[in-house]
């Protein structure tokens, strides 16, 4: 269900690097969330770093929303870099498993199995 990979780089060398791996790979990033910072900032006392990037493809978007507009609701993908217990990570939430879970078209299967592969590559590029 989660795809996580543990990197030796400090947290933001590894987000910088994130983002370059995303467009790199023919990803788009449509905003970064820093939850880390955003609960800091409501008086929460949160001492990891966490930074949830929502990437897209969009030629996979479209792919997946003219076979079922409903999936909307579960794009775009998330891969976050986050720190827990000292050390970075970089993951994400499988998409063939968010979509198994949604819908058993075959067709969507196909899709999010090339999607995984492609964010799974991604962040093998950015540890």
């Amino acid at each position: 269900m989660y795809y996580i990979a543990e990197s030796n780089k400090p947290f933001e060398q590894a987000a910088t690097d994130l983002e370059a791996a995303v467009k790199r790979n023919g990803f788009g990033i449509l905003h970064i969330h820093d939850l880390g910072s955003t609960l800091r900032s409501k008086g929460e006392e949160f001492d990891q770093q966490c930074k949830v990037f929502e990437v897209c493809n969009p030629q996979q978007a479209s792919r997946v929303l003219a076979t079922d507009m409903r999936l909307n609701m579960a794009l775009p993908c998330r891969i976050s870099v986050y720190t827990e217990q000292g050390c970075t990570m970089i993951g994400m939430i499988s998409p063939s498993a968010v979509l198994a879970s949604l819908s058993n078209s075959p067709v969507l299967a196909q899709i999010a199995n090339e999607v995984e592969a492609a964010t799974r590559l991604i962040i093998d590029e950015a540890k």
